[in-house]
């Protein structure tokens, strides 16, 4: 138990029993948290947000997705990124990073193994309206789709992460059944993917239904070790939904430095649980990380410079607050 007064703000910690000792913070700001953000983000930037999160202690970092400019502008440097950060040896993030990027379509595999991607992730939506509106198809259309990037990640011997949207509600369906969630998990597994992120992407779950999914998953043959948790911060529930996940063996949840990122298809959610919100609290619980908060705290800030505009994280603001980040 830790009580010593520091110079700079840390939680008091204090361990419970039953929660796992060390968890993976899967960081996903240099995708996700900027995908949406109107300023454009030089590659420059981009590259040494990268470099600065890893510096912190980030292990696992998704850096960005192939997909279509016309969709996403702000990913558009999707190739000169990688090269930045993976292939050129002057500038590389050290080997021991877990890097991933999103990919798809094959054409967006094809672009992502030219440079030299270690890990792919896809997409599938739960609910068949975010799939028309946001991938223009249906769950199958896009299990489909899914289908040759997930087989041609594989047989170039990269595992693959799926991300599973409007896992706890949709803003046009309401809530999801956990048999609908199930059934995209359970085709996903069949495909090969090794890892699942299960997305609040509105933001709606509560602690009950958190333990209800997990259990219907775990149910349908699912591992905890093979699961992620996603949570949006929409309705001030995501840190309340990491304990309850954390109680159920949960060890890997999806965050963005800053609390930068948003949904930019689903009308009023909010951005995604910033990592330092994440840290302080598994830290307060005894949980290791890796991660040096008031050197991640500093990154946000400064990453916050360039996209215009304050960082939402508590922690960011309460530390900024305090002088001592």
């Amino acid at each position: 138990m830790s009580n010593v007064w520091s110079p700079q703000p840390i939680p008091h910690t204090d361990p419970r029993g039953g929660l796992p000792s060390r968890v993976r913070v899967y960081e996903v700001g240099p995708r996700d948290g900027l995908q949406a953000e109107a300023a454009t983000v030089p590659v420059e930037i981009k590259a040494e947000f990268c470099r600065r999160l890893v510096a912190a202690g980030v292990t696992d970092l998704e850096l960005t997705s192939f997909v279509s400019p016309k969709w996403v502008p702000q990913l558009a440097d999707a190739e000169e990124l990688m090269r930045r950060v993976v292939s050129d040896p002057a500038t590389a993030l050290p080997e021991s990073v877990r890097t991933v990027v999103l990919a798809p379509n094959q054409r967006g595999l094809d672009r992502a193994l030219a440079c030299g991607a270690t890990e792919i992730a896809v997409f599938v939506s739960a609910t068949e309206t975010f799939a028309q509106r946001n991938l223009n198809t249906t769950i199958a259309g896009a299990l489909r789709s899914a289908e040759p990037v997930i087989a041609g990640a594989r047989a170039a011997g990269l595992p693959v992460r799926a991300y599973i949207s409007m896992a706890f509600g949709d803003p046009w369906e309401g809530p999801v059944r956990l048999d609908a969630v199930v059934a995209v998990a359970e085709r996903l597994r069949e495909l090969g993917c090794a890892s699942l992120s299960i997305g609040d992407t509105i933001g709606v779950a509560t602690p009950g239904h958190v333990h209800a999914l997990i259990d219907a998953l775990s149910t349908a043959g699912v591992p905890t070790s093979a699961l992620a948790m996603h949570f949006h911060d929409t309705y001030g529930q995501a840190l309340t939904n990491v304990y309850a996940a954390l109680t159920a063996d949960i060890i890997e949840f999806d965050s963005a430095a800053g609390g930068l990122g948003r949904c930019p298809y689903a009308k009023g959610a909010t951005g995604n649980l910033a990592t330092e919100d994440l840290v302080w609290m598994l830290h307060g619980l005894g949980i290791a990380t890796g991660i040096d908060l008031h050197a991640l705290a500093s990154t946000s800030r400064w990453i916050a410079d360039h996209v215009g505009h304050p960082c939402p994280s508590r922690v960011v603001t309460a530390l900024a607050a305090a002088g001592r980040d």
